[in-house]
């Protein structure tokens, strides 16, 4: 089965000139759905990870139930002020800014391996910015997902970790 056959592509969303690569439409198909999960565990698996996390928002929907499927924990990590309970802030460069994410302070333990996960990888910031904020609590981040790749924005280089993706695009 192609994946990309169940991926909708958007031209000029969210803002004109942009083609955004949609996942509701795999998510919509069981099979299409199935498959891709069960690959992106059978890649993700080789990490050997304790605890998968995901990325806010779309990445909770690839993690969440790849952590099922594979026996393992759950951690999010979420943009500021939506996380109950103490949590640990990240800041990180965007192209024009910063922005924050943060997880909850006892998300991690001291050595614990974790794969983080999203749904698509474009320039790397959000991903890169994710496994330095869980390094710095102590984890070791073994690994990183997402179903889609947008290779021509080089993500993947800003990322100090293996990186498994099921689709890549290169425009």
């Amino acid at each position: 089965m192609d994946i990309k056959d169940h991926i909708r592509s958007i031209p000029d969303f969210p803002r004109p000139g942009i083609l955004f690569y949609d996942i509701s439409t795999l998510l919509a198909h069981a099979d299409a759905w199935s498959v891709a999960m069960g690959r992106l565990a059978k890649g993700i698996s080789r990490y050997q990870p304790d605890v998968l996390a995901g990325v806010e928002s779309r990445g909770f929907l690839v993690a969440a139930p790849l952590a099922l499927k594979l026996g393992l924990g759950f951690i999010m990590v979420r943009k500021r002020g939506k996380l109950p309970g103490p949590t640990v802030p990240y800041e990180y460069a965007l192209e024009y800014g910063t922005d924050v994410i943060e997880v909850q302070a006892d998300a991690v333990q001291t050595g614990q391996r974790v794969v983080v996960l999203d749904d698509l990888l474009a320039t790397g910031g959000t991903m890169g910015a994710s496994i330095d904020l869980l390094n710095s609590l102590g984890a070791n981040v073994v690994g990183a997902g997402c179903i889609i790749e947008l290779s021509f924005l080089n993500g993947r280089k800003r990322l100090d970790v293996p990186f498994t993706s099921l689709v890549t695009y290169d425009a």
